[in-house]
């Protein structure tokens, strides 16, 4: 579902690129792209096969600066019915 919300360009983009592969020139994936757009003109772009995704839900979540003398600052987020409570750590 997630797939078929995506753009277009997005979605000629994933059957175009072997995501994280070592490619020699980026006309390479131009070229891909090229021909992927052709071969689906008119018609809906399926997912491939090889295309997943993964929906993560947290209930936490850290962001962590770093500054001079290990003074990080710290943000701690955490779920608090439908919204999120936020919380400053010490480093």
């Amino acid at each position: 579902a997630y797939f078929a919300s995506r753009a277009r360009e997005s979605q000629i983009g994933a059957w175009a690129s072997d995501q994280s592969r070592p490619m020699d020139a980026r006309a390479v994936l131009e070229d891909a792209i090229g021909r992927e757009t052709a071969r689906f003109e008119g018609r809906d772009v399926p997912r491939p096969e090889r295309w997943t995704g993964w929906r993560v839900v947290p209930d936490q979540v850290e962001f962590w600066r770093d500054r001079p003398f290990r003074l990080h600052d710290r943000l701690l987020f955490t779920r608090d019915g439908d919204g999120w409570a936020t919380a400053r750590l010490q480093p």
